[in-house]
């Protein structure tokens, strides 16, 4: 083959190898919900020998709903149940609502999630969007629900991302404003300090999880925002 008809079908090719690639591009990944198969079963399993009484406050999210240990001792006037699935993300928590919030009828459901899905890699406007469909499931399953989500906090260990933080809560927070029977719990800024970084002495020696009082503190902004006391 002459070297310049070569040299131009090498041309050729690599103009056309961006539009060949954008056509023959992978599908995004699917989303793995098998992984908390484990925990979602261990759930029923408690509920099946100990059914919790309908008509409380179902919390629900990621790990820092999961490691609130003393949550139903933080709001003892309340019946709470606690249906954290720590390294979850949003989307998790609308693919197990059937399981794991709606069977238990609850006159209110708190959710926090949201920093896990921007850690890795989704963009607020996606994350929003997985909020927007927890929110309808729920309101279409549970009408009279009450439905607050806990704003997503900034961490020291992952401060980098505090204006993809800030995004999301700022598309959530407008929506809520926009809805009834819905709250935004915006824990946030009382977890910043005069420096405008988040206070270390809220957070365990990950720099990412709350300690104690971190929990207090979340518990002191959360309580009055609860229904009346059911018991």
């Amino acid at each position: 083959m002459p070297s310049t008809l070569l040299r131009l079908l090498t041309v050729l090719a690599l103009a056309l190898a961006p539009v060949l690639r954008a056509d023959d591009k992978a599908p995004a990944k699917a989303h793995n919900f098998a992984q908390w198969e484990n925990e979602i079963a261990a759930f029923e399993k408690t509920d099946a020998q100990n059914p919790p009484a309908k008509g409380g406050i179902v919390f629900v999210g990621s790990s820092s709903i999961r490691l609130w240990k003393t949550l139903a001792e933080d709001f003892p006037q309340h019946r709470i149940l606690n249906r954290g699935i720590g390294g979850s993300e949003i989307t998790d928590s609308v693919h197990f609502a059937d399981r794991i919030v709606i069977p238990y009828a609850p006159r209110m459901v708190v959710l926090y999630a949201g920093g896990n899905d921007l850690n890795n890699g989704r963009p607020p406007e996606e994350v929003f969007a997985d909020f927007t469909a927890f929110a309808v499931k729920v309101r279409a399953a549970l009408p009279a629900a009450e439905l607050a989500y806990i704003s997503s906090a900034g961490n020291p260990a992952r401060w980098a991302q505090v204006e993809k933080v800030r995004a999301l809560n700022g598309m959530i927070e407008g929506y809520i404003k926009q809805q009834t029977n819905m709250k935004f719990i915006n824990v946030f800024p009382r977890m910043i300090g005069d420096d405008g970084l988040p206070r270390p002495e809220i957070f365990g020696p990950d720099k990412l999880h709350m300690n104690p009082e971190g929990y207090k503190l979340w518990t002191e902004i959360i309580r009055p925002l609860l229904p009346a006391p059911d018991r």
